[in-house]
């Protein structure tokens, strides 16, 4: 990709990941946190958001130095082949994505229209937030760049009167803890938010003027944006006992603000995951159009979103961990510690790195089995690199060249 295309400023960065981190979703996600108590429960979300956002942020650097989209990165450490893989299992999750907060955001609006005006018309909602989808993304991206800049100012405002809202409670800082969850629990459950995201981040970070841009703009912008959501979940279950925001609206009277925060905040979240599973499938198929794509993305997970009624979503969220922490340690490792920072056209498959992937996997699953202080995915990450490192080694000493006449990273 050309440099004159990489016109995006921190600000923009900063206004696209708010805009992003600002949904029903991340609220929702944060009540879970609530057995923690209001205390440890925000200490657990600061430091499993700083730990997932560097993950994030890292990720990003690779598109905007590179100019590489997500996917097109993968090929740095898997090889040609190894990125159609993780390209599917992108559009995937982020087709899952799409409907979830798609149905989430449906959901919301119909308790308003179901108490305010008698319509309990579900799948209505969910077609009018596709619609709008629809709409964002056919406007592109730079158009998009206006727009999301007007959202996130709307959002912030309608936010703060969420807010205020729910910390006039004296109930939120009384509320004992509970034995629901662990403290590691609860920054996984952290940490899992933003290393979602990893798998899109450098589909934006390619366009960055810079890479500092790029990196404190996202910085920024998603971590007080989703750190802000998750709190405003915990105050939220603690005070009102509520997993959904509106719910709390409503109780106050302020139905018309809890729709403006959903329509704003589904649309300007949902839009960057189908964009991403647009970008992800050109990755495959590098003649078809991304935004075409996205539209598809964006019709197909409407509908799922009115067949299928989605309860819960942190065994999705786990399994996304699951697959992209592994995929991601062997990235950043590859990249920022054995300086392998350009793709090797002539390799299709890597299978060292795939079989380290795939170790990875089980390794992650474990560690949410073990309940670690700091959760699962930082410290999986870091066995995970130390294997890939050690083989690496290994590999180099006992094999001058690599499969597919590579050669080896130098360690001498």
């Amino acid at each position: 990709m050309s440099n004159q295309n990489a016109k995006m400023t921190k600000w923009n960065f900063t206004t696209l990941w708010f805009g992003a981190a600002v949904s029903v979703a991340e609220i929702m996600t944060g009540a879970l946190v609530a057995p923690l108590g209001f205390k440890k429960g925000l200490a657990a979300i600061l430091v499993g958001h700083l730990l997932g956002t560097l993950l994030l942020i890292l990720g990003g650097v690779i598109g905007s130095q590179q100019r590489l989209s997500a996917m097109e990165s993968t090929k740095i450490s898997f090889g040609n082949y190894g990125s159609y893989l993780f390209s599917i299992l992108n559009v995937l999750q982020l087709l899952g994505w799409t409907a979830i907060m798609i149905l989430t955001g449906a959901r919301s609006i119909n308790l308003v229209t179901i108490k305010d005006y008698r319509f309990d018309h579900l799948w209505v909602w969910c077609l009018v937030i596709g619609v709008l989808i629809a709409i964002w993304l056919y406007f592109g991206q730079n158009a998009s760049k206006k727009l999301n800049s007007l959202a996130v100012g709307l959002l912030f405002v309608l936010t703060i009167v969420l807010c205020f809202v729910i910390f006039k409670s004296d109930k939120i800082l009384t509320q004992p803890s509970t034995s629901g969850l662990s403290f590691g629990g609860a920054v996984e459950l952290s940490v899992i938010m933003p290393l979602s995201w990893i798998p899109l981040i450098s589909d934006y970070t390619r366009f960055a003027k810079t890479t500092k841009d790029g990196a404190i703009g996202s910085f920024i912008g998603y971590m007080f944006g989703s750190s802000w959501m998750y709190i405003i979940g915990l105050g939220a279950a603690l005070a009102f006992n509520e997993v959904d925001p509106v719910a709390v609206l409503m109780s106050a009277n302020l139905g018309l603000f809890a729709v403006g925060i959903v329509v704003l905040a589904t649309v300007t979240t949902t839009f960057m995951d189908a964009y991403s599973a647009g970008i992800s499938v050109t990755t495959i198929f590098p003649k078809l159009n991304g935004k075409h794509i996205a539209l598809i993305v964006t019709a197909i997970g409407t509908i799922l979103a009115v067949i299928f009624p989605i309860e819960k979503y942190e065994g999705f969220l786990y399994t996304i961990g699951s697959f992209f922490a592994p995929l991601y340690a062997v990235l950043l490792t590859d990249y920022f510690i054995l300086k392998r920072t350009n793709i090797r056209k002539s390799l299709k498959f890597d299978w060292l790195a795939f079989i380290t992937w795939i170790l990875g996997v089980f390794i992650y699953r474990k560690f949410v089995q073990l309940d670690f202080f700091f959760g699962a995915t930082v410290p999986s990450m870091i066995l995970i690199c130390v294997i890939y490192i050690v083989v690496q080694f290994v590999i180099n000493k006992l094999v001058p060249k690599r499969i597919g006449g590579e050669k080896n990273v130098n360690y001498e």
